[in-house]
């Protein structure tokens, strides 16, 4: 079967209305059929949120400075973030696709190793 799509690509039998254009059922006339344009479900990926855990050990300045340079947080918001994880023990620091906060969590960890400091941060699935 043959799907033809724009108008003026009909061949120019069948545009010009020959006898050939009949499709009574099997007498070897040209088929033609409906383009049907689908349109595919775009499905809005999964969002993760970046947690920090507290530890005994990692000064609160520096977890400000993470916030800040790594997050994009404002002074106010990083040391809110901050006192919430020092006294929960655990905070939110934001909410991302897999990857952004994939990334996030890495460039968190590997500025608390550069800087000898234990502080942990992992991803969750909202």
């Amino acid at each position: 079967m043959t799907i033809l799509d724009p108008i003026d690509r009909i061949p120019p039998a069948i545009a010009a209305g020959s006898d050939d254009d009949k499709d009574d059922g099997g007498d070897g006339g040209p088929d033609t059929g409906v383009v049907i344009k689908t349109r595919p479900k775009v499905k809005k990926p999964s969002m993760y949120k970046v947690l920090m855990l507290n530890d005994d050990y990692t000064p609160m300045e520096f977890v400000v400075h993470v916030l800040e340079r790594v997050f994009g947080k404002n002074g106010d918001d990083a040391t809110r973030i901050m006192l919430h994880v020092h006294q929960k023990g655990v905070g939110v620091c934001g909410v991302y696709t897999y990857e952004v906060a994939e990334t996030k969590v890495t460039q968190t960890m590997d500025m608390a190793r550069k800087n000898q400091h234990p502080l942990q941060c992992t991803l969750e699935k909202e």
